[in-house]
């Protein structure tokens, strides 16, 4: 009996497939759809971390327990003002990046 060969695709393959080639509206849409999600999880983690409920850290921020809630479910409905304010209770560095082509923005 032939023994039959599975193909193999990578993460990168699938996603051409199935959400749309790097660059398309469908493919952008969905990679900031994760970065916002990753984003929420880490400010989940960093409020944990320092042992703050919602309802407490939302007090430090100046917002409902609610907000922090969906910030930390998905923040793609927060403000980067709200973010940082976030970041700032929780005695939490945050760094961003701003990529040109290949070459990475410094500010000086």
């Amino acid at each position: 009996m032939a023994s039959k060969e599975i193909k193999t695709y990578t993460l990168a393959e699938m996603k051409d497939k199935y959400i749309g080639k790097e660059g398309t509206k469908e493919r952008d849409d969905y990679e900031y759809e994760l970065r916002m999600d990753v984003l929420g999880k880490m400010i989940k983690a960093a409020r944990q971390e320092r042992n703050l409920t919602q309802e407490e850290l939302g007090r430090l921020v100046g917002v409902q327990k609610a907000q922090i809630s969906k910030l930390e479910s998905s923040a793609n409905s927060a403000t980067i003002d709200t973010i940082l304010k976030v970041f700032k209770a929780l005695k939490a560095e945050i760094n961003f990046n701003v990529k040109l082509e290949d070459n990475f923005v410094k500010l000086i």
